[in-house]
């Protein structure tokens, strides 16, 4: 069995040879655009990998706030997950309908909530999919089991912390959002939200951490390439960051690959850094 701590990414090959494992689950983090017009439980329930559950990134989330899927409670997370039957002792294997996309997100709210042993499928549900590999339909079936959720604050960051941030430089703020939108020339997907970027952030568009048909990671030592020309020291804290913290996750899973240990993410991202009333500083090139 994989290091899932150390390396928290799963090829095809190993999820089919280790699915009936009695300790493993898999989950289907899927998340579409509202513009996609896809709704990703029904797209689950046409077809997913067997044994899988659904996690629904806008329900496991914080229902007060009016910013998209942001981290639920403890409480809130425990209760949802137990229901899924994602409990302590437990190994995961997450994937999404697009390849890597959404997965990573969920990858990471569970690093947060406390629960190490969980990886990423790379290039998820269609390299499962072009291999041949079975399929299942219809609602998922899970009994449930104890989650114990344990936060850990140092992999999250508020708006306070990354304004405090602009003082300071101590963290690099790197924005996962293809370079059109960092820059400010191409409109956010959010209707109403102002063009540009976190001041003295740097760009690294998600897509570019992966091989451009198969939609899979790159190998460490690319990664490594690609985030030290993109302005990243390995020995200097990154803080990802992207539209709503879903793809600035991919950033983290990129990182976590490449050998950086100290990385958080901007939970809020540019759906609460943009607002119209956020009253915080913004750099655009439009």
């Amino acid at each position: 069995m994989p290091d899932f701590k150390q390396h928290p990414l799963v090829d095809t090959d190993w999820l089919a040879e280790n699915i009936h494992s009695p300790d493993l689950r898999v989950i289907d983090a899927s998340y579409y655009l509202p513009q996609e017009g896809l709704d990703p439980r029904q797209e689950f329930e046409l077809h997913h990998i067997p044994g899988a559950v659904f996690f629904d990134i806008d329900e496991i989330a914080d229902s007060d706030s009016d910013l998209p899927h942001m981290l639920p409670s403890p409480q809130k997370f425990s209760s949802r997950v137990r229901k899924l039957g994602l409990g302590d002792g437990l190994r995961f294997v997450v994937y999404d309908q697009k390849g890597v996309w959404s997965s990573p997100r969920v990858w990471w709210t569970f690093r947060y909530f406390g629960h190490q042993e969980i990886a990423v499928l790379d290039g998820g549900l269609p390299k499962w999919m072009d291999e041949g590999r079975p399929l299942e339909s219809g609602p998922a079936k899970a009994e449930e089991r104890h989650f114990t959720a344990r936060m850990n604050g140092f992999m999250v960051r508020d708006k306070d912390q990354v304004l405090a941030n602009l003082k300071t430089g101590r963290e690099l703020m790197l924005d996962a959002r293809p370079s059109a939108r960092f820059v400010g020339t191409a409109p956010e997907p959010r209707a109403g939200l102002r063009l540009g970027h976190i001041p003295e952030s740097a760009n690294l568009p998600y897509g570019d951490l992966m091989e451009t048909e198969s939609r899979t990671m790159l190998p460490a030592k690319d990664l490594h390439q690609r985030f030290e020309a993109a302005g990243v020291s390995f020995d200097r804290p990154v803080v990802t960051t992207c539209g709503s913290g879903i793809t600035a996750a991919i950033l983290s899973l990129g990182l976590q690959l490449a050998g950086h240990r100290d990385v958080a993410l901007y939970d809020g991202s540019w759906a609460e850094w943009g607002m119209p009333d956020a009253q915080t500083p913004v750099e655009s090139d439009s």
